[in-house]
């Protein structure tokens, strides 16, 4: 076992070998209610951005919603990223001051983006199931962020 330093005490950490990805993973992945979704460019120029998402099908998905942007959705940097270089990370992870409750989940994957269809209309529907604002935008015609996950990483204090 190995120990998280910490100027009170040692705090012991449980770290997990990668694992293939489950219902019952993704299921653990869909509790948390915010992600942040790291892309690179062709380059390996890094992005991190915060993301809503929901699980399902084996799929994870991210809508390009109706909050301020500073560019078009076309332009954003996450969705040129992903045509450039569809590998990309998914961090959900749990904070307190006390860090022996520390925790996070790491997707690894590749994206792709779903402009519309059947599988864009279910993404759209689970995600307003998942967060209640997005039962009053227009979504319909908003790009939709596929990760199909490759494998999971979890880590959990004490």
């Amino acid at each position: 076992m190995a120990f998280l330093k910490s100027k009170r005490r040692k705090v012991p950490v449980k770290r997990k070998m990668p694992q293939a990805v489950t219902k019952l993973g993704l299921d653990r992945v869909n509790r948390f209610r915010v992600a942040h979704l790291a892309t690179a460019d062709a380059a390996g120029q890094p992005l991190v951005v915060p993301v809503c998402f929901a699980c399902g099908q084996g799929s994870i998905y991210s809508v390009v919603d109706e909050k301020p942007k500073r560019v078009p959705a076309a332009r954003l940097r996450r969705l040129r990223n992903i045509e450039a270089n569809p590998q990309v990370s998914l961090l959900v992870d749990h904070y307190e001051e006390n860090w022996s409750r520390l925790s996070y989940i790491l997707v690894e994957g590749s994206a792709e983006l779903l402009p519309a269809g059947k599988e864009h209309r279910a993404a759209i529907g689970l995600l307003r199931r998942k967060y209640a604002p997005y039962r009053k935008m227009q979504l319909e015609n908003k790009p939709v962020i596929k990760i199909s996950p490759r494998r999971l990483i979890s880590w959990k204090a004490g």
